[in-house]
């Protein structure tokens, strides 16, 4: 039977850049589970990092608890992708209560956040879940398009037509998001599912490679290096840190190498692998 680690190959990497002292970036992926997470964090001293750490381990320890929960489901089953989109969504909320408690159990976190993306690869789909302005892009037929929309106040403006694409790349509050991960009680995240064909790659980044490198820069860095994942997030990370490495940089890419639909097996291997 195929296994995702079969169908899917990621590789991540996380860079402090050459302003910061510290890493508030964090990620974490898992090629057996198809999970991703990616968060980017924010706040004084080092609660940044401890809140980008808390929401990836959230994440991470919801998805894997839960997907033992899920049946072997029939190919195309509505409740499989039923559970799958509410899954991310509890993870997401389980993330917020955890960085929201310890925000307010602890002095020195007093006023931490995160953003965060968020991913789970199942039966040919993807459901991606995210808060703030780190974000998804797909690579496919030689296409680059980003699948996330920024919660900032920056993508706001651009939406509502009082700014023009080309002043957004210098506006001086780019970086403010109007959504983050434990800054109140409940956070509302945008969850979508998208069809995932062989031959795809998926970007997941913080916004220290996307202030630094137009999307037109980085879908050129993707489409060389397109055979060789580390290479490609090397890549992607050094042109960062060339064009000044103003934050932290972190990406996460995975590649479709062959079809993974439940038929396959793949699901009902992976659940009894927590039984």
């Amino acid at each position: 039977m195929q296994s995702l680690r079969e169908a899917l190959e990621m590789t991540g990497i996380t860079d402090v850049g050459r302003l910061r002292d510290h890493n508030e970036d964090a990620v974490l992926y898992d090629a057996d589970l198809g999970v991703v997470v990616l968060a980017d964090g924010m706040g004084g001293y080092n609660a940044g990092e401890v809140a980008s750490g808390l929401a990836i381990e959230a994440v991470d320890e919801t998805l894997r608890a839960a997907l033992e929960a899920l049946p072997p489901p029939a190919p195309s089953n509505e409740l499989l992708r039923a559970c799958v989109t509410e899954l991310v969504e509890t993870a997401i909320t389980h993330a917020n209560t955890s960085v929201f408690e310890m925000a307010n159990n602890d002095p020195l976190c007093y006023g931490m956040g995160t953003t965060l993306v968020c991913a789970l690869f199942y039966d040919n789909r993807v459901v991606v879940g995210h808060v703030g302005d780190s974000r998804l892009y797909r690579y496919r037929a030689a296409e680059f398009i980003p699948l996330t929309r920024d919660h900032s106040l920056l993508q706001e403006q651009l939406d509502a037509g009082l700014i023009r694409p080309e002043e957004a790349r210098h506006a001086s509050y780019r970086n403010l998001v109007t959504r983050a991960v434990g800054i109140d009680e409940q956070v509302e995240a945008e969850v979508q599912e998208f069809e995932v064909l062989p031959g795809d790659l998926y970007l997941f980044c913080s916004d220290g490679l996307t202030d630094m490198l137009e999307d037109q820069a980085i879908g050129e860095i993707v489409s060389l290096f397109f055979e060789d994942l580390p290479l490609a997030a090397q890549t992607l990370v050094d042109r960062a840190n060339a064009e000044g490495g103003k934050d932290n940089i972190s990406v996460v890419l995975v590649g479709i190498r062959r079809d993974y639909a439940v038929e396959t097996g793949w699901f009902s291997r992976l659940s009894s692998r927590f039984r």
